[in-house]
């Protein structure tokens, strides 16, 4: 089967020219293993060389990425300090050279891990064309997005809330048994906490349970263990070559633990 590469110089441009049977090359790390594995249902590719694909930038109480932003650039941007442990956790050099905001995504379990960052930090999602939506919403309908993905909007969480870890067999770069984001705003007591995991479903999914159990808890291991107790609520592991689910659904409240306590590294 034969595929047609287009090459536009606006994102306008490109997304107009979307329709069924054509894919979108960002980065190419998903996109190209399914062509060199012979994936099929496409047969046109799309490309954009718009510059503002690639822009980092603040906005109001966040930070703007543009969906072409690579996985290098965020972990050298200092406005995202806070992000670069989790972009160092994609992949090795040539992976983070190439990978993009926008194509992580996409990425199926047990890849994801930027993007369940994202969604414990409540990042949205701006296409192209079309409203901005809560990455959760974008999430929810991902298969059946036809658009191209313009931006990321991330806010900025304060000193210290922000806490990622990765669960792999094979460090630095392995696959993830799991990853856990969580955003832990406020002094004393835990408010407004969000908990995703990455690897437990599909996509990444928020542990509202979890959340719920937090709210108003001490942050130590008395104050959290209801947390521990629900967080496989809402939770759909898998099983793959990497772990089984009920491997998972094992050491998830270990690893939350270690999370919420500052212990996970």
């Amino acid at each position: 089967m034969s595929i047609t590469v287009e090459t536009y110089p606006s994102l306008r441009e490109a997304a107009r020219a979307m329709r069924e049977s054509t894919w979108y090359l960002g980065g190419g790390t998903l996109l190209m293993r399914g062509v060199n594995y012979g994936a099929q249902g496409f047969d046109r590719i799309v490309r954009t060389t718009d510059a503002a694909m690639r822009e980092i930038h603040p906005e109001g109480g966040g930070i703007r990425l543009g969906a072409g932003v690579r996985m290098a650039q965020v972990m050298a941007h200092p406005d995202l300090a806070f992000l670069a442990p989790v972009a160092r956790s994609v992949g090795g050099p040539a992976v983070r050279n190439m990978a993009t905001v926008g194509g992580n995504l996409f990425a199926r379990s047990p890849f994801g891990d930027f993007t369940t960052a994202l969604l414990a930090l409540d990042a949205s999602v701006q296409m192209a064309e079309g409203p901005a939506l809560p990455l959760e919403s974008f999430l929810s309908g991902r298969d059946r997005q036809r658009g191209i993905v313009a931006s990321v909007l991330v806010p900025r969480p304060s000193q210290g809330a922000f806490r990622f870890a990765k669960v792999t067999r094979t460090r630095p770069k392995g696959a993830s048994v799991m990853c856990i984001a969580a955003h832990l705003p406020g002094g004393g007591r835990i408010t407004n906490a969000r908990v995703a995991f990455g690897a437990m479903g599909a996509t990444p999914l928020r542990a509202k349970a979890a959340e719920t159990a937090l709210e108003g808890a001490g942050p130590d291991a008395g104050g959290i263990q209801r947390a521990l107790d629900v967080c496989l609520q809402g939770l759909d592991p898998q099983d793959d070559a990497i772990a089984s689910a009920w491997y998972r659904r094992e050491v998830a409240p270990v690893h939350l633990r270690r999370l919420l306590l500052g212990e996970e590294r």
